[in-house]
């Protein structure tokens, strides 16, 4: 049983993934089109350098003011939060499964 809650997990995390996968680049594109001097900050590969990642997940894009920004990003910041949530209790439940034996 705990195996097929993390493997639940696991989809949940494919899920977050999906969702990560459409409004990260419509951000990029956003920041990309709207706001160079933050396009040069992030670089050429912004997609999944960390420090553009950390940008995401520290929500600073709340700090242009923006409301299409917000509306890209916050989704994009939710997936990706689902997604590494879903793959740390799918890797803790398998840990789990693994003491169990």
């Amino acid at each position: 049983m705990t195996l097929f809650f993390a493997l639940c997990f696991v989809g949940i995390a494919i899920a977050g993934l999906s969702a990560f996968l459409i409004f990260w680049p419509l951000t990029l594109v956003h920041i990309r089109d709207r706001h160079p001097v933050l396009a040069d900050e992030f670089g050429n590969g912004a997609f999944l350098k960390p420090d553009c990642l950390r940008w995401l997940l520290t929500r600073g894009y709340t700090g242009i003011s923006d409301r299409s920004l917000s509306g890209l990003a916050t989704p994009a910041r939710i997936a990706l939060l689902v997604m590494l949530g879903g793959l740390a209790m799918a890797g803790l439940l398998g840990l789990y499964s693994q003491v169990l034996k």
